[in-house]
């Protein structure tokens, strides 16, 4: 069991769904949903996949060794590193998109031999694990999170969040709403349930579309927000006991 699940780890990194897998190995894909899905796969299967990933078994079996828990949160210090280096952060970015080197070439200005410097530097933090090929696996849970205040929600804030809405929402993939009222508490609780579940569905329409071509794909920025909120300009009218209680 640990080594289908290190298959999947290492499919999931090269950007192999289970069609381009089924298409390579000669089978549906509905016979490699099925053996993944059951964990039935056969040592002549498992070294077919391999030789699909170029991977041997003595380093699939050393991925299922280092098989470790997903980050759900960054420390301080990996989110500085981020900070401080912007390409390191970009690369981070393209990593977790699941971006192949090839695609990365024809869209940044990357020569291989940095890709790997900062593929590797990524690794020593602890973010990604650096696999054979140079091909970077991320560490980190498909919903992990910033740090709440931490160096990167702070850049956001400072930087990313002004640098986004800076143009207008007018093209055909572009979308704005702001939608302000007056909820109950258990209404405010329905509205954060939806939110999370949204969320989930564009960390699974990531994952879907991970194994398409660069060339295929349109980087797209989702900002999800909810508080107690008044434009500030309002403030000067509210009552006095209505202020402090926000």
């Amino acid at each position: 069991m640990d080594l289908v699940d290190a298959l999947k780890r290492c499919l999931r990194a090269q950007g192999i769904g289970y069609r381009e897998l089924a298409i390579r190995l000669g089978l549906s894909e509905a016979a490699v949903k099925r053996m993944f899905s059951l964990r039935a796969i056969s040592l002549k299967r498992m070294e077919a996949i391999c030789e699909v990933l170029d991977l041997g078994l003595s380093e699939l079996a050393a991925e299922a060794e280092r098989a470790r828990p997903e980050l759900s949160e960054l420390s301080e210090t990996q989110e500085r590193a981020l900070v401080a280096d912007p390409p390191l952060l970009l690369v981070l970015f393209l990593v977790l998109g699941r971006w192949r080197l090839e695609d990365v070439q024809s869209r940044f200005r990357f020569s291989e031999v940095e890709w790997i410097r900062l593929l590797a530097r990524l690794d020593r933090l602890g973010i990604i694990e650096l696999l054979p090929g140079n091909r970077g696996r991320p560490l980190t849970s498909r919903n992990f999170r910033w740090r709440r205040n931490g160096p990167i929600e702070t850049f956001y804030r400072e930087q990313l969040l002004q640098d986004y809405f800076a143009d207008p929402f007018d093209g055909e993939q572009d979308a704005l709403y702001l939608l302000i009222g007056s909820l109950s508490p258990d209404g405010v609780q329905a509205l954060q349930e939806r939110l999370r579940e949204l969320a989930r569905d564009f960390d699974a329409l990531l994952l879907r579309d991970a194994t398409l071509p660069a060339e295929q794909r349109v980087g797209v920025g989702l900002v999800l927000a909810q508080k107690p909120w008044v434009l500030r300009s309002f403030h000067q009218w509210r009552r006095a006991h209505v202020a402090e209680e926000g």
